[in-house]
Formats: C-alpha cells, sequence, structure tokens
C-alpha cells in the first residue's frame, strides 16, 4: 500500500499512481495544486511555441536577412577555424576572428552569402585596416585560385534580390551546413 504525499498515511488507491490520500481536506487541495501546475505548465508551454510561430511570421525581409548572416558568419568562422587569418596570416586561435568579406556587403549586396568572398579575418585586419585588400587578395589566390578569383571578379557586377522563400531556405542550408561542421569537429 502507498502513502499519502501530504499525509505519509498508508491508504487504498482508487487509481493508477494515485499519491494522495484524499482523506482530508489538505489532502484533496494539495492534488488539485498539482493538476493546476501542470496545466499551467503545459499551456506556458503550447504559448511560448504558438509565441515563436508567430514571430517567425512577423519576421520582416530584413530580419531574415540579420538571421541568415548570423547563420553563415557562424558557417565561415566553423569552415575556417583552423586556418590563419586570410590577410595577415595571423595563426588561428591567435586572433579574435571575424568573418571578413573581400567584397564588402555594403558596395556588393550580391556577394554578401558568396562563400569565396567570405574568409576568417582576424579584426585588425577586418576592422582597423578596412579589410586589408591587398592582402586579403592575395591570400584569396591562394585558398581559392586565380578561375574563381576571376569568377568572383565578374559576379560582382551582377544584381542578387533574394526574396523571402529563397533567404528561409538559404537560412536552413546553412544551419545544416553548421550542424554539419560541428559534428565532424567532435
Amino acid at each position: 500500500m502507498p502513502k499519502c504525499k501530504t499525509c505519509g498515511e498508508k491508504f487504498e488507491p482508487k487509481y493508477f499512481l494515485q499519491k494522495h490520500c484524499f482523506e482530508n481536506t489538505e489532502c484533496i487541495n494539495a492534488e488539485i495544486e498539482r493538476k493546476a501546475k501542470q496545466a499551467k505548465k503545459k499551456s506556458k508551454s503550447e504559448w511560448n511555441k504558438r509565441k515563436k510561430k508567430m514571430k517567425e511570421g512577423l519576421k520582416s525581409r530584413q530580419d531574415l536577412l540579420k538571421d541568415l548572416q548570423k547563420i553563415f558568419n557562424e558557417f565561415i568562422r566553423l569552415r575556417d577555424q583552423k586556418k590563419p587569418c586570410i590577410s595577415c596570416l595571423a595563426p588561428a586561435g591567435t586572433y579574435t576572428v571575424n568573418a571578413g568579406h573581400y567584397y564588402p556587403v555594403g558596395g556588393y549586396p550580391n556577394l554578401r552569402f558568396n562563400e569565396d568572398n567570405c574568409h576568417n579575418q582576424c579584426v585588425h585586419c577586418n576592422q582597423h585596416k578596412h579589410g586589408n585588400l591587398i592582402e586579403y587578395r592575395k591570400g584569396l589566390e591562394e585558398r581559392i585560385g586565380i578561375e574563381k578569383l576571376e569568377e568572383l571578379d565578374q559576379l560582382k557586377n551582377e544584381t542578387l534580390k533574394l526574396t523571402i522563400p529563397e533567404i528561409k531556405e538559404l537560412i536552413q542550408e546553412y544551419k545544416q551546413k553548421v550542424k554539419q561542421l560541428k559534428l565532424e569537429q567532435t
């Protein structure tokens, strides 16, 4: 025979996993409170799920681009984690990492999410030397080759306007790539 969780008396359960004897009001109130807490917790979790879904639905194109930029930069950092700074060749682990773009996002938004245009770069080169572009180009020639660099030079003149569904698709694609890189590193 189980013991009541409230009063500690042994009782004959009337239903499976009964925790209280229901012999006095204290025991009954404890069961009512437990059920109320369960219901509140369940409704709160359901509300949080609905709220998250609503927030996703309310995101503007600009919000989605920020999300994509964040996950894209994380991918670049993971991809180039063991490589030195593309501009000054500072060894990996000795500098704070930025995902530096050869063709800047402001002037060439069509290359913002081009993997050949973005590589790990130390903060000093990326921010204080404004990309250290002469050395960046030399590093690009070594990393991606002259053909891909010339292809990148041609792409800078094209336009690209991502739609909301395309942005969402890219977010999922880069989330998958980040997940894959993290799995490979463990």
